[in-house]
Order: structure tokens, then C-alpha cells, then sequence
């Protein structure tokens, strides 16, 4: 995770709120995360993250981030997505916490404080766990409550709410994270890797007060989709050729299985190949040559994992400004 605030003095937190055409409550939002952030006594920033909006979500970030030095805006290019916004807003926080949470008020900021108590008690990831949902049945609880099961098993981490995005993180934890497509609802399964201490905390799950949600039935089937990546990324990304080299031996005693029976059948029972089994050998052959391919992917993914943990300062989306009250930085892209 790159970070390009690390020159400047740490806070003790920073609350990170992506936001995507949500003008008429952010400024609400802001209101409510500062009273709860001055009651705290902690130092802390809010750093909101407009991931392409086409209302004016961005012009009041913009006002807010010049009238209260406590305040960063940090504008996207265009709408990237969830996870690259919390990736955008996770490179910029300086805080020793991370809290993450939505824009779209369902999160209540009132309940900060029980994230960082947890914090306080050694924990590196408290994750909210929206116990009891008002989502529609058919549409959201149901077709949740079998994507978190099955995001629990894959990775073993023992929670039940992967999907929000209300959670406080030791920022050191932060450190080496880098996130991709939409893997931000994954995020507890892939620091679990370096054994890192989770625990799961109740939050309220509040109707949405304006709009509509940004999120359909669609998303359950890209879960399921990002589980086989998640699967792979927790068990093969350090070593991809176990991974392909199953498949390719497969495929290869498969082909020898065939192999022999066609000769045993040509030899001892003078059964002509090319009359009884021409269609057999193909397949023997083909799946033959399909084992070789696995393997040669799997020696090239070998090369190409070597190469992505050796190599640093890649994000996966384009600042245009971080506005501040004293200061206007003009990222580079």
C-alpha cells in the first residue's frame, strides 16, 4: 500500500468514507464523525474519497476540506469502484487506526468508539457485523448469508459480515496490502495470512435515509467469482505451479490411462487403432499436450509471482488533486 502522506506527523486515527453521489448527506456524515471524533480526545482526520461522482458529492468534499484543516478530499479520475476508493483513502490516512465506513449513512459514526475500544484491547481488525439486517430477504439476506458462509470456509476466518465496510485496522497492518478488483469485502481474509488477531463486533444496520443503493443481486454472482481468486490468492499465490500442477497431472494420467488401454487392446487383442480407438488417441494426445500447457503456465505464473511481490509503488487508480485547507497537491499519474 503506497502511502503518500508518510512524510508528515502521524494522527492517532483517520476515519476513511469513499463516497459516490452522496450530496445530500455528507455533509450530515461529516457533522456526526466530528462530534463523535472530538469526544474521543483522540487526533484524528476524516478523508473523504469522491470515487467519480456526478452530483455535487465533490464540490461540498471540496468546501469542507478548505474550511476544516481536520478534513481531506481526495478526488478520483472517475468512478473506479469501492475498492480502489478505499485503497485511495487507505494510501492517504496517517492515523495509527484506520476506520473505514460508508457515505451513505447506514453506518452510524456514534459507534466508532467501540471499534477503537477493541483496538485498544491488542486487536489488529475490529469488523462490524450487521447482526440484524433490514436488507430485503430474497434479494440481500439470503443470497449474503450464503456468500459470507462461503467466504468464511475458503479462508477460514471465522466472521460473519465480510461484506461491510464498517472496520477499524492498525495501519501497520495496512502496510502491505494491495487491493484489486473488488476485493475490499475480502479484506480480513487476506491480512489473516500474516496472523494478524480479528475479532467481530454488533453494529446497527440502518435503512438507507436518501437514494437507493448502488448495489444489486448482480454483486452475489461477482462474489462468487472473486471467492476462486481469493482461493487461489490465500493458498497458491506464493507458489502458482502447485495450483496449475494439479490440473496438469490430471490431465496427464488421464492420458496415459487411455495410452495403455489402447495399446493393451492393440497388442494382446490385435484391435487396429486407427479402425477402434482413432478418436481415443486423439483425446489421449490432446490431453497430453493440455497437461504440458499447465505446466508451462504454471512455471510462467512462477515468473510473474516473483515479480509482483518484488515490485512497489503500483496503484490501482489516478488522484487528480488532494485538497486540503493550506495545501492543493497535484498527484502525478
Amino acid at each position: 500500500m503506497a502511502n503518500f502522506e508518510s512524510e508528515k506527523e502521524l494522527l492517532d486515527c483517520s476515519v476513511v468514507v469513499p463516497l459516490y453521489n452522496e450530496e445530500p448527506v455528507v455533509e450530515e456524515l461529516y457533522r456526526r464523525i466530528t462530534a463523535v471524533m472530538t469526544q474521543t480526545g483522540l487526533s484524528y482526520e476524516i478523508i473523504f474519497v469522491d470515487d467519480g461522482s456526478k452530483d455535487r458529492t465533490l464540490e461540498i468534499m471540496r468546501r469542507l476540506a478548505e474550511e476544516d484543516p481536520l478534513v481531506v478530499s481526495v478526488e478520483l479520475r472517475r468512478n473506479f469502484g469501492q475498492t480502489p476508493a478505499l485503497a485511495a483513502g487507505f494510501d492517504h490516512a496517517r492515523g495509527q487506526v484506520v476506520i473505514s465506513m460508508d457515505g451513505d449513512l447506514q453506518h452510524a459514526p456514534e459507534e466508532i468508539p467501540a471499534f477503537l475500544e477493541k483496538i485498544n484491547e491488542g486487536y489488529d481488525v475490529v469488523s462490524g457485523w450487521r447482526e440484524k439486517r433490514v436488507d430485503n430477504m430474497v434479494l440481500r439476506k439470503i443470497p449474503s448469508r450464503c456468500a459470507n458462509w462461503l467466504i468464511s470456509k475458503v479462508s477460514g476466518v471465522d466472521i460473519h459480515d465480510f461484506g461491510t465496510t464498517f472496520k477499524a485496522y492498525r495501519h501497520e497492518v495496512l502496510d502491505n496490502l494491495n487491493l484489486y478488483g473488488e476485493m475490499h469485502r475480502f479484506i480480513p481474509a487476506l491480512l489473516s495470512q500474516s496472523g494478524i488477531r480479528i475479532i467481530e463486533i454488533p453494529i446497527q444496520n440502518i435503512v438507507r435515509p436518501h437514494g437507493i443503493s448502488n448495489y444489486g443481486i448482480s454483486r452475489t454472482f461477482r462474489v462468487f467469482f472473486d471467492l476462486i481468486t481469493l482461493h487461489f490468492l490465500l493458498r497458491y499465490i506464493t507458489c502458482p505451479l502447485h495450483f496449475f500442477g494439479k490440473a496438469a497431472l490430471y490431465c496427464i494420467l488421464m492420458s496415459f490411462a487411455l495410452t495403455a488401454y489402447i495399446l493393451v487392446d492393440k497388442l494382446y487383442y490385435h484391435v487396429p487403432i486407427s479402425v477402434a480407438h482413432l478418436p481415443m488417441a486423439g483425446m489421449a494426445g490432446i490431453l497430453f499436450l493440455v497437461g504440458l500447457v499447465f505446466i508451462s503456465s504454471g512455471l510462467i505464473s512462477e515468473l510473474i509471482s516473483r515479480i509482483y511481490y518484488e515490485s512497489t509503488g503500483k496503484t490501482i487508480y489516478s488522484v487528480r488533486h488532494v485538497h486540503t485547507k493550506n495545501t492543493k497537491v497535484k498527484r502525478p499519474i
